[in-house]
C-alpha cells in the first residue's frame, strides 16, 4: 500500500454487503470516508467529498449503480467499480459504457477487490493523462483507440504488462514533446520498431 491513503465511497443498499466491503478495505489499508445505501446519496456524496474510489452496486433505491456510475465517471470524479449479484453479459456491457472501470460479482472476496481497485484507478489515471491532451470527445475516443492499439503492440513486442507499455507511451511522447495519440500512431506504423527500452 502506498502512503496515500486511498479514500473509497461505498454505496450498496444491503448493509450486511456494505459492512463487509467496509471491513475488508480497511484491512487492507483504504480509507473508506463514507457508506450510502443509494445511487442519488452515492452521487451527491461523490460530488461533494471527491474520493479516490467509488464502489457502487447496481441494483439500488433512488438511482440505479449505473446512471450513478455514469454521472460519476463523465464528470471524472474518481473510477468507478460496480458490484452485482449477476454475471449478465449485458449488464458487464451496460457497466463499461456507463464509464465503469472494473467489475465484481457477488460472493467477493478480498482477492478479487483489491485487483479490481489496482485495475480501475490504473485505468482512470490513463483516462485523465490522455483526456488532458484532447480537447473534443470525437478526439479523445480516436485518441484512446489508437493509444489502446499501440499498447497491445508493445505488449506483445516486449512481454510487458498493460500499464508499463502505457508508462512508456507517456514517458516518450513527453521527452520526444509529442502527443501521445502521434506517438502511438507512429508506433502502429508498419515496419516501425519502437525505440527505447520500457521501464
Amino acid at each position: 500500500m502506498s502512503s496515500e491513503t486511498i479514500r473509497v465511497l461505498i454505496a450498496e443498499d444491503e448493509a450486511l454487503i456494505r459492512l463487509d466491503l467496509k471491513e475488508m478495505l480497511e484491512e487492507e489499508g483504504y480509507s473508506v470516508v463514507a457508506e450510502v445505501g443509494d445511487g442519488q446519496q452515492a452521487l451527491d456524496r461523490a460530488r461533494e467529498l471527491t474520493p479516490d474510489l467509488v464502489i457502487l452496486d447496481i441494483q439500488m433505491p433512488v438511482l440505479d449503480g449505473l446512471s450513478a456510475a455514469e454521472q460519476i465517471a463523465s464528470a471524472r470524479i474518481a473510477p468507478v467499480i460496480v458490484l452485482t449479484a449477476f454475471s449478465q453479459r449485458e449488464l458487464v456491457e451496460r457497466a463499461r459504457d456507463a464509464g465503469a472501470m472494473a467489475y465484481l460479482v457477488k460472493p467477493f472476496s478480498k482477492n478479487d477487490l483489491v485487483p479490481a481497485i489496482e485495475v480501475a484507478r490504473a485505468r482512470f489515471a490513463e483516462m485523465a493523462a490522455l483526456d488532458g491532451e484532447v480537447r473534443t470527445l470525437e478526439e479523445r475516443l480516436e485518441t484512446r483507440k489508437v493509444v489502446e492499439q499501440a499498447k497491445g503492440r508493445l505488449m506483445e513486442q516486449r512481454g510487458i504488462t498493460e500499464a508499463e507499455a502505457f508508462r512508456w507511451i507517456q514517458r516518450t511522447a513527453m521527452n520526444q514533446r509529442t502527443s501521445m495519440k502521434a506517438l502511438a500512431q507512429s508506433i502502429l506504423e508498419p515496419g516501425t520498431a519502437s525505440e527505447g527500452s520500457p521501464a
